[in-house]
């Protein structure tokens, strides 16, 4: 049987196909026509999601009135012991991270690393023990603020390169606080939890994975760090298929 996982985010919502625990599909929600063709290729039965948002969009309440749609929730996040002191304001993206690092590595330690509209850092024990992590502004929130909040900066396009040390006009001076105080940012919250715990797998996921693997390319913590793009969407099937058992 085929499930259908969707991860509703603050810009964008992900859809993954998964067929026996394997992926697929995936890709971004376009319409509804979009869905009505991959329920049909895949012959999907049920489906399960995760929002940001408070609002259900129309063309979910649509998708459940055909079929079984589970709303993931918290408790759910399959091999996850959540020890979070305030459960009920934990996003779901985030504790889904943590169960998809769960799932892909069983009885081992993660730092998960969810770069996005927000960066995330959330750590799962040997024991699947979740106590919580940290929260900072994403990429281009930090470009955004400069512009928003100043009188004269430029709001700068965020997908510039740069790998200098400091910038020589004000473009380049944006880019310098912005991207090298990431990375600095980045390798201090990983060097601070390895210290710790030297066998913790580092996994780097989110919409600007990439882009933050190209960053972090010339640190010592380059050879341990693991692209995983699709974490939240397989923490989401793993609790599907434990609803199932």
């Amino acid at each position: 049987m085929a499930n259908l996982v969707i991860d509703i985010g603050n810009t964008l919502t992900k859809l993954a196909v998964f067929e026996h625990g394997d992926l697929v599909f995936d890709g971004f929600y376009e319409n509804g026509e979009q869905l009505t063709t991959l329920i049909s290729t895949h012959q999907i039965k049920q489906a399960i999601y995760s929002s940001v948002k408070k609002e259900t969009p129309a063309w979910l309440e649509n998708l459940q009135q055909t079929m079984q749609v589970i709303k993931f929730t918290n408790s759910m996040a399959a091999g996850i012991t959540n020890r979070y002191v305030t459960p009920q304001t934990l996003g779901a993206d985030r504790i889904a991270a943590v169960a998809g690092a769960r799932h892909l590595y069983p009885g081992e330690s993660s730092l998960v690393i969810d770069v996005g509209t927000t960066i995330t850092y959330d750590k799962v024990d040997a024991e699947g023990n979740y106590y919580g992590g940290s929260i900072s502004p994403g990429l281009n929130m930090r470009y955004k603020a400069l512009n928003n909040y100043t009188a004269g900066l430029p709001l700068i396009d965020a997908d510039g390169a740069f790998n200098r040390e400091y910038g020589d006009s004000t473009e380049t001076a944006i880019r310098s606080g912005v991207q090298n105080g990431l990375k600095y940012e980045l390798t201090g919250f990983i060097e601070s939890y390895t210290k710790h715990d030297t066998k913790l797998n580092i996994i780097l996921t989110g919409g600007d994975s990439e882009f933050f693997d190209t960053l972090l390319k010339n640190s010592i913590f380059a050879p341990c760090i693991k692209i995983e793009p699709h974490l939240v969407l397989i923490g989401l099937n793993a609790a599907l298929l434990q609803d199932n058992d």
